[in-house]
């Protein structure tokens, strides 16, 4: 039945058709829909993206990461000093497992020195190293006997002397001479006849020669090293005066320093004339002709720490050796975080210059002739040069080691 004009329409019409929604309102909820729906888009995607960031730092860094979660996140403040802490740590460890490194590499070193050989002549693989302060290896050649002599009668102590310096204050003195270059001969029955008679030398597996004298400086360190562990290890030659009391003294100033080199420093030139008393055949690696050679020690005396002295043993076969001994020793630490300590009292000249310091309480830790590369003459002349500027005989009694 359809209504009429006029007529009001049935109820239940009325409430199916309601009332129709404003424009206003419509529009507000289609804006609140897009920024709702903004908002849950913009969550879904930061999340995960939060999530990867935090997996990729717990990779790159799992020590803040564990940090962080002992602390917790209200304890931010302590992770930065935490992990400085850790960082010395990991460093200390580090020292302690290169220093251990080093001396498992003497020791292994030690199980092939030649010296370490039993009675039977086997060699001796459970040596234990003597404990000293000091070895002192005073370079000699076979034709030396005289000046050796000439030592043993001024500042080396001898026999029971020598014994009871090694006992008391860890100081071994010993003339290191290797063979000749036919073993067994009559040099080499001279020198074990002295050796029976003094007990004052070190042999090294060595061909001996004036231009070996940088293998022989290479040799003489592995070897003692392997004998004996030592703070300092000296080399000196024969025809140089040394007060060894002033020598000891100056080494225990540097006992803590881990890498010390020490001597009396100089940059000589570099010699390319062939037929030159120190040509260098390797001139042309130190630059243009004129250079000077890097600093090192004079060969005449220099000490190195003990960790200087493995360093060679260990690396002995690729140590290069130039002509000159000293300069060879002195290349083998470029590069190296070694101390160098420049000591001009182990390069005073003989009387008057070491005279003239001794009666000014400046005495001298060794003396020579720079014109001979030791004391001129030295045969005749080591008495006056020890009487004129020795410390006195009781003075190596009175160090402490």
């Amino acid at each position: 039945m359809k209504a009429t004009v006029g007529e009001r329409p049935p109820q239940s019409e009325k409430k199916l058709r309601g009332r129709a929604m404003p424009a206003k309102a419509i529009m507000v909820l289609c804006m609140l829909s897009f920024f709702f729906g903004l908002l849950f888009s913009g969550s879904m995607w930061v999340t995960p993206l939060q999530k990867k960031e935090e997996a990729a730092n717990a990779l790159i860094d799992p020590k803040l990461s564990l940090i962080t979660h002992r602390f917790g996140e209200g304890d931010q403040r302590d992770i930065i000093g935490e992990v400085a802490k850790t960082h010395q740590a990991i460093q200390s460890l580090d020292k302690t497992i290169s220093a251990l490194e080093m001396e498992l590499a003497v020791a292994r070193t030690s199980q092939t020195a030649t010296s370490s050989s039993s009675l039977d002549g086997s060699l001796s693989t459970n040596k234990v190293l003597k404990k000293a302060f000091v070895v002192i290896g005073i370079n000699t050649a076979f034709s030396s006997k005289k000046r050796r002599e000439s030592v043993r009668e001024t500042w080396m102590p001898r026999g029971s002397k020598l014994k009871r310096l090694e006992q008391e204050k860890g100081i071994v003195i010993r003339f290191v001479i290797g063979h000749s270059a036919t073993p067994g001969g009559v040099l080499d029955r001279a020198i074990d006849g002295e050796d029976t008679e003094t007990k004052d030398f070190l042999r090294l597996d060595h061909v001996e020669g004036y231009h070996e004298l940088s293998m022989k400086t290479k040799i003489y360190f592995s070897t003692v090293v392997a004998i004996w562990d030592a703070d300092f290890y000296v080399k000196v030659d024969d025809d140089v005066h040394v007060n060894l009391g002033m020598l000891i003294t100056t080494l225990a100033r540097y006992r803590t320093k881990p890498r010390v080199y020490i001597g009396c420093m100089k940059s000589g030139p570099v010699l390319s004339q062939k037929g030159a008393r120190y040509h260098e055949p390797e001139f042309w690696k130190f630059g243009e002709e004129g250079n000077r050679y890097f600093r090192h020690a004079t060969g005449q005396i220099y000490a190195i720490s003990k960790d200087l002295a493995a360093y060679i043993s260990i690396n002995a076969p690729i140590l290069h050796r130039y002509a000159n001994e000293d300069v060879s020793l002195g290349s083998w630490f470029i590069g190296l975080d070694v101390e160098h300590v420049n000591d001009k009292s182990m390069c005073c000249g003989t009387p008057p210059d070491c005279e003239w310091k001794t009666q000014a309480g400046n005495v001298c830790i060794a003396s020579f002739d720079w014109s001979c590369s030791g004391i001129c003459k030295s045969v005749e002349r080591m008495k006056d040069v020890h009487n004129s500027c020795g410390e006195g005989d009781g003075a190596i009694w009175n160090v402490l080691t």
